[in-house]
């Protein structure tokens, strides 16, 4: 077996990462929105090669960290090199910019390297993450796993037992600091702990686990950049204990990723707001106690994000085949107001349950504007502290239903027989198996340091990164997954058909996939 060479792997990160910068000086100098193709394929390049360069260290910690790594960079620089190979011009580059990387490639591409890669690699967690790791999958394994399918089927509801139960494990206040109930004490342990529970949650369940922490985890990043200090006492809490969920309301039929756009408005009235207009794909909002609103309350629509506000909203919870609300004249409200929410169907990442939400006069107290007077037009830069960390943890959910996808295609190949043998003897399943284990654990480290620099208040960018490669990433990993089940990874008997339909909305949900890559990652790179 070719030994692993983490010097030339570190040498052919390099140059792909020149090949980057030779890509991003030519971006810049024209425009990202007439070369929206150079400028995706870029971004998703850069994230490969941040990924490539993240696990540098993690192969110098053993041998078949070494071959993981090894297989990863040459995987990254492939993919970088099959994006440039016709288009040098366009990427600012000779052609055979990457001829140096040949060698390399033949050796840890090489069908026989890859079939003797069977191991999935050590995580290399401090013991107080392996505690937390151990503690959230037993309960993946004990309380989701038996569900998962269900609910799926059935387009369920995530039974209250999950809820409560990982309320008493402290999930929901691994972010809020100990002043307010939580268990967050700064620092990178807190974001570490974080992606490691969103990961075994998720790999029980994207749709009944992996999801229920982010809710919180946006609403109290918000609070912790905007709300006064009486919010936080109020509201922080409540979260930790889940005597409060909430869902988030920002994306609207005509605007998605195009927050600046916002139609909703937040009128003022006696002691408080009116909310009208319709928010969309609202997830969780039928059980939620209160909704986290984005709304315009500057009428002059030319500011554009500087006119938005952002407002806790609470509500009664709905039935979540749809409900409709009206308010009653209670503690200042003038009564009257109505919230209809419709469910939306969705192929998979069922169990939260998404809806279309409309607000007639909707009655908001002026105490639930986070920040109050300071905070009107500040909305959009709070709702994006709290998306900023959605995104690693989004990376983490993939992680996490990669996992899942890997372990059942790993088992199913040792169980399957075809022609007299395993299907897991033959080498295109060994060579498959090996690079879904690759990408999976290049994306699990990479998650860990950019959550390492989120401590330090650092690691925007990276965040995006991530965000970006391991979602895509994940759509690969379940496709194979399925593949290898054959015929059984299409009957809905297997979880393996569930892991594909899940990791398809990964790309999709906080921050499509083309606008995080073109408006986000590009213009960072360029900037």
């Amino acid at each position: 077996m070719t030994a692993p060479d983490l010097t030339a792997a570190a040498e052919v990160v390099e140059q792909a990462a020149s090949v980057v910068e030779a890509a991003t000086r030519t971006l810049a100098a024209s425009s990202i929105d007439e070369h929206q193709v150079l400028a995706y394929d870029l971004a998703h390049a850069a994230s490969g090669v941040a990924t490539a360069r993240s696990l540098l260290d993690y192969g110098a910690k053993g041998d078949v960290e070494g071959r993981i790594t090894c297989a990863f960079v040459a995987d990254a620089v492939h993919d970088l090199a099959a994006k440039v190979f016709g288009r040098e011009a366009e990427w600012g580059v000779e052609p055979g910019a990457l001829d140096g990387s040949r060698p390399f490639l033949a050796a840890y591409r090489d069908p026989a390297f890859l079939a003797a890669l069977d191991e999935p690699g050590p995580r290399h967690l401090d013991p107080e993450f392996e505690m937390v790791q151990d503690t959230f999958r037993r309960f993946a394994d004990n309380e989701l796993k038996p569900i998962a399918e269900h609910v799926h089927r059935t387009n369920g509801d995530i039974p209250e037992s999950v809820i409560s139960g990982l309320a008493e494990m402290g999930a929901f206040g691994l972010s809020i600091p100990e002043e307010y109930g939580g268990y967050g004490s700064g620092g990178e342990g807190e974001y570490i702990a974080m992606v490691v529970a969103t990961e075994e949650l998720s790999r029980g369940s994207l749709g009944v686990g992996g999801s229920l922490i982010t809710r919180p985890e946006i609403l109290t990043r918000a609070l912790l950049a905007g709300g006064t200090e009486e919010q936080k006492q109020e509201w922080l809490p409540k979260l930790a204990t889940t005597e409060v969920m909430n869902a988030i309301a920002v994306t609207e039929p005509d605007y998605g990723s195009d927050v600046a756009g916002v139609k909703v408005t937040a009128t003022t009235t006696g002691g408080g707001w009116l909310l009208n207009g319709v928010k969309t794909w609202c997830t969780f909002g039928a059980r939620a106690d209160v909704l986290v609103v984005l709304a315009r309350t500057d009428p002059d629509r030319s500011k554009g994000h500087r006119g938005l506000s952002l407002f806790i909203v609470p509500k009664q919870r709905g039935d979540s085949h749809g409900f409709e609300l009206v308010q009653e004249a209670l503690d200042g409200a003038p009564g009257g107001g109505k919230m209809e929410g419709r469910p939306i169907d969705t192929v998979g990442y069922r169990g939260m349950h998404s809806y279309e939400i409309a607000f007639d006069s909707w009655f908001v107290p002026a105490e639930n504007l986070i920040g109050m007077e300071s905070g009107q037009g500040k909305g959009f830069y709070y709702q994006m502290a709290g998306f900023e960390n959605g995104r690693l943890q989004t990376a983490a959910r993939a992680v996490g239903v990669m996992q899942a996808a890997y372990e059942a295609a790993r088992q199913y190949a040792q169980d399957r027989v075809v022609f007299g043998r395993p299907i897991g003897d033959y080498q295109l399943t060994r060579a498959k198996l090996a690079r879904m284990a690759v990408i999976t654990q290049a994306a699990r480290q990479f998650a860990y340091q950019v959550a390492k620099l989120m401590a330090k208040g650092e690691g925007t960018l990276e965040a995006s990164m991530v965000k970006a490669y391991v979602c895509k990433a994940a759509e690969w990993v379940t496709r194979e997954a399925m593949q290898i089940h054959g015929g059984m990874g299409y009957a809905e008997e297997y979880d393996v058909s569930r892991y594909f339909v899940d990791a398809r909305v990964l790309s999709i949900f906080e921050g499509a996939d083309e606008t995080l890559c073109l408006k986000v990652i590009a213009r960072r790179l360029v900037a």
